[in-house]
């Protein structure tokens, strides 16, 4: 995580600042549950709520941290300092380390999964608003690299559209999973703190409680949630490298918007590189980097062990501040994404017609040519596009072969654009619903 590839709202959940409020509430809130019950008196739990208002001091929490060696006792010690030892006796009761820990990280997910769907969101807006405006700009589809038929721009807009809109649903079920809190105590028996207080905890914080707990909240539901991140990042690569190879200067269909004073190369100046999805393609490799440490969490020695602990301080910021930038930075690809219709066209005509191939072959095997007479024929006029730079349907009109199967006003027909863009509305109406 460097400020490069950050954004404010998405770093802000994972400042020293912001986890210690979380700390703050998860204690206070339990103080008051377990005033309720009867288990401390009501005054020392009124008296936690002291620091509401208090910013926290993360230097003089990491004064008592290299002494203590134990960041939930430093902070712990630092409340005391602010509340006055007498009134905070009682904090932490019953409790230990992970159920402060755990519980906190688990807020902190949900807020960044709020913001990655915020983001995801935007994105789709931003696809569905190209798909439609370029749902008829016919260009060339493309199997191995290489020209196939015809499709559309509007389609490849739709068919991210599609892939985003089911990482969206992914990313709300990450989070509803996440979404879970444990105060247990040691071992998650329950043995020195009632499962209410739990229950009142995690209501005050957007949880639900963790129907069983060891003494950590299971990692599976944690490797789940950074999976849902890795796939995510994956279809951000999947759209930017369809957009680099579109920018190839022998391809030029659509390029990133290139601003005034904007600078492509040190040396040389004619150049305008896709410098913004080349880049979305290495953070998307960063993010999925971190989904096989998640996984690897998932095993902990018995009720507990911090092996999962160092994964999860650096994974946690990293992977949601990351997806957080790419997922802005790709909608605004999108959005001001160059798309250039007349080159799409020509590219698709730059083969004299062999794109219609398979039409011919379809409609000599309707006219009784066997299926391999019919694309021997067809291959053989095919090649002389390939290797002589003929035309494919003066080939097909000049083969007796063809013709005595097929007149020439039908193969003039099978070179109609309209046949392969006959069910684009069939197709966004499955996609978008409309």
């Amino acid at each position: 995580m460097i400020p490069r590839y950050s954004r404010p709202d998405m770093v802000a959940i994972w400042s020293p600042e912001t986890k210690f409020r979380i700390w703050f509430e998860i204690e206070a809130h339990a103080c008051d549950a377990m005033a309720e019950l009867g288990v401390i008196p009501k005054a020392n739990a009124e008296a936690v709520w002291k620091a509401k208002d208090v910013e926290f001091d993360v230097a003089r929490i990491d004064e008592i941290e290299a002494v203590t060696k134990h960041d939930v006792i430093a902070f712990l010690t630092h409340l005391s300092e602010i509340v006055g030892a007498d009134e905070a006796r009682f904090v932490h009761q019953g409790m230990t380390s992970s159920d402060v820990l755990d519980t906190c990280f688990n807020v902190q997910l949900t807020r960044a999964a709020d913001i990655l769907i915020a983001d995801l969101e935007g994105l789709l807006a931003a696809l569905k608003r190209r798909a439609y405006e370029h749902k008829d700009t016919v260009r060339i589809g493309r199997s191995h690299g290489i020209h196939a038929e015809p499709t559309t721009m509007g389609l490849t807009f739709a068919r991210f559209y599609a892939e985003m809109d089911r990482n969206l649903s992914r990313m709300r079920d990450a989070r509803s999973e996440i979404a879970t809190g444990a105060l247990s105590g040691a071992v998650g028996t329950f043995a020195n703190i009632d499962p209410s207080i739990e229950e009142h905890v995690c209501d005050k914080l957007g949880l639900v409680p963790e129907p069983i707990s060891t003494q950590v909240i299971p990692r599976d539901r944690h490797a789940a949630f950074f999976a849902t991140l890795g796939v995510i990042a994956s279809s951000i690569e999947n759209v930017s490298t369809e957009i680099r190879h579109m920018q190839r200067t022998e391809v030029l269909e659509a390029e990133e918007f290139f601003s005034p004073g904007q600078k492509g190369s040190s040396a040389m100046p004619h150049k305008r590189n896709p410098v913004l999805t080349e880049n979305l393609t290495g953070l998307s490799r960063m993010v999925r980097s971190m989904v096989i440490p998640a996984m690897e969490n998932v095993a902990l020695w018995h009720e507990r062990d911090i092996s999962h602990s160092s994964v999860e301080r650096n994974i946690g910021p990293d992977a949601t501040v990351t997806l957080d930038f790419a997922l802005a930075r790709l909608t605004g690809v999108i959005d001001k994404l160059v798309v250039y219709p007349d080159r799409m066209l020509a590219n698709m005509n730059s083969l004299s017609g062999l794109v219609m191939s398979q039409r011919v072959l379809l409609a000599l095997t309707q006219a009784g040519v066997s299926r391999e007479d019919a694309y021997k024929l067809v291959q053989r006029n095919a090649m002389k596009v390939w290797e002589q730079g003929a035309d494919f349907k003066t080939e097909l009109l000049a083969d007796p072969e063809v013709t005595a199967a097929l007149p020439a006003a039908e193969i003039e027909e099978k070179f109609d654009l309209g046949y392969h863009t006959k069910h684009v509305d069939t197709i966004f109406a499955r996609v978008f619903g409309d």
